[in-house]
């Protein structure tokens, strides 16, 4: 292993099972990155409750974490070197939380652009106190373990520069104790759907999951959003945008075979179905050794849950590391009780 650049945090919230948007822009470069840095993979249940706080989607978390490691692990993300842990589970996050928001004001949160997005796909019809402070807490989770770089979509990347703006104000009232941290945008920041209409996301069922079936990814493809104005295979069709080619651009690769297809498509000589078969084809081979992956894990319940309790644990000792810093840096009273 080469000589450690620095550290990520970056990570999920459990509310179902990841997709090809996760991996394209995130987890990608998480796997890539573990090799050169040291990474904190967060589990981040307490972020599910700022828009869905209800009796019965907090009782579906338990199930959903459980996928939500067996996704990390298919997907390459070795819990020897990275450290996968629990949000909720580590005391120090709600401590600093309350720290940083005291660091940033409401007019600079409302301005954040993807909150109102999350608030409208929850059918929130007011902000709530929590949503607001979603970036807070998001700092915290970046800083706590003095993340220096953090993996991300598109749309969370106003976030991160939240997070900076945090750690230079703590750091110039206070104390150097935190680093700024960079964001890193994945290859293809925003995948679009199967529906070609928004980006990929579960609650919009437009999504192709890491963990579908062959015959469940093939359905969906076939399913796919064209070239509305090709009403047949002889006709001419749009390749830019067209989320069929995105998904070959990303997935399939056999450049020769896109590039042949693209080009008979723009002059009618190939059909959507012949195009969308490839496609199947191309993500089914993408997808078959995750799949293998993650039977492998599911068969072993014990080690996953294992593999969480240590990487908390892990987190622990580095989260009560940093608000000894934090602490010291401010001034705050201590009592021995």
């Amino acid at each position: 292993m080469s000589e450690v650049k620095g550290r990520i945090l970056t990570g999920d919230r459990p509310t179902g099972p990841l997709h090809l948007g996760h991996y394209v822009g995130s987890l990608k470069n998480r796997v890539a990155l573990q090799e050169d840095y040291e990474c904190f993979f967060i589990i981040a249940d307490l972020h599910t409750l700022t828009t869905r706080p209800d009796k019965n989607a907090i009782l579906s978390i338990q199930d959903n974490v459980r996928s939500l490691v067996l996704d990390y692990l298919a997907v390459g993300i070795d819990p020897e070197r990275s450290v996968i842990f629990l949000q909720s589970a580590v005391p120090e996050t709600y401590e600093l939380n309350l720290i940083f928001e005291m660091l940033v004001t409401v007019p600079r949160l409302e301005r954040v652009p993807s909150l109102k997005d999350m608030a409208r796909a929850a059918n929130l019809e007011t902000m709530p106190f929590g949503l607001l402070g979603y970036p807070v807490l998001q700092a915290a989770d970046i800083l706590l373990p003095r993340a220096t770089l953090v993996p991300v979509g598109k749309d969370n990347e106003a976030h991160v520069e939240v997070t900076r703006e945090i750690a230079r104000r703590f750091n110039r009232m206070y104390d150097e104790v935190f680093p700024i941290p960079e964001a890193l945008i994945g290859e293809v920041p925003t995948l679009v759907g199967i529906d070609g209409q928004a980006k990929m996301s579960k609650s919009l069922n437009n999504a192709i999951f890491l963990s579908d079936d062959a015959e469940t990814v093939t359905r969906k493809v076939m399913r796919m959003y064209t070239d509305p104005k090709r009403v047949r295979a002889d006709v001419p069709g749009r390749v830019e945008g067209n989320p069929v080619f995105i998904y070959h651009d990303a997935f399939n690769p056999d450049q020769e075979e896109v590039r042949e297809l693209k080009d008979r498509y723009r002059k009618g000589k190939v059909g959507d179905v012949e195009v969308k078969k490839k496609l199947a084809r191309a993500l089914n081979a993408f997808l078959e050794p995750i799949r293998a992956r993650r039977a492998e894990y599911e068969a072993d319940p014990a080690m996953v849950d294992e593999v969480l309790i240590e990487g908390t644990r892990r987190m622990c000792r580095e989260a009560s590391e940093t608000m000894a810093l934090v602490r010291e840096a401010m001034g705050m009273m201590r009592l021995e009780v």
